[in-house]
């Protein structure tokens, strides 16, 4: 068990012989040519160039440290204790299996003791994850841990609702559906009544939620 907590707490392995440009490049005119089109034609041409710089964005948070995010906390609270939640975060993702999108929200709550983070933070750690291969349950313990190893608080509980291209564009193409997925932590898994304030915060998601 702890080899996996550690698995999901960490950030992926450095790729010591990443490709370069020009490779990365032919990559896309190679899956052109597998397609069955000529990455030569016209409209073409510009593709591979266009394809890599989107991968740069869509996977950008392979270089980013998601322990640095939360480094800056602030303990000028005035006692205050109870629940911080943001809600609706939306993030774009990609699945591990099909490199195909996730799109959804996220709903980020901790409970502090002593410490809390500027609120565009949280968002910025969803990205961190967001931003790289996922599965979407790995992504909500990935946040979660994160952010209770940093900020130590009484608890954390985490809420994704997403749709996954994969079950939308291929394989048994069913369009509508919402997957949930929740991570709860200290207090939020150990009081009943946390967890359902919480809970009723982000409007208790269902499979049935629309993902804009």
């Amino acid at each position: 068990m702890a080899s996996v907590k550690s698995a999901l707490r960490s950030t992926p392995v450095e790729v010591t012989n990443r490709p370069t440009q020009a490779e990365a490049e032919e990559a896309v005119r190679t899956l052109l040519r597998w397609a069955g089109d000529n990455p030569s034609r016209e409209g073409l041409l510009d593709t591979p160039k266009r394809v890599t710089k989107a991968y740069g964005e869509w996977f950008a948070g392979y270089d980013v440290d998601p322990q640095e995010i939360l480094a800056r906390t602030f303990e000028e609270v005035e006692g205050y204790d109870e629940m911080v939640v943001l809600r609706n975060v939306r993030f774009e993702s990609h699945c591990e299996h099909h490199l195909a999108p996730i799109i959804g929200r996220a709903h980020v709550a901790y409970m502090p003791d002593r410490r809390v983070v500027g609120i565009s933070k949280l968002a910025r750690l969803v990205d961190a994850y967001g931003k790289r291969l996922q599965i979407q349950e790995k992504m909500t313990a990935q946040i979660a841990n994160t952010l209770n190893d940093v900020l130590q608080p009484k608890g954390v509980g985490v809420v994704i609702e997403a749709s996954h291209g994969c079950m939308t564009t291929r394989g048994i193409h069913k369009s509508g559906l919402t997957m949930v997925t929740s991570q709860m932590i200290g207090a939020f898994r150990e009081q009943s009544s946390t967890r359902r304030e919480f809970l009723a915060a982000i409007g208790n998601p269902t499979s049935g939620g629309n993902i804009e």
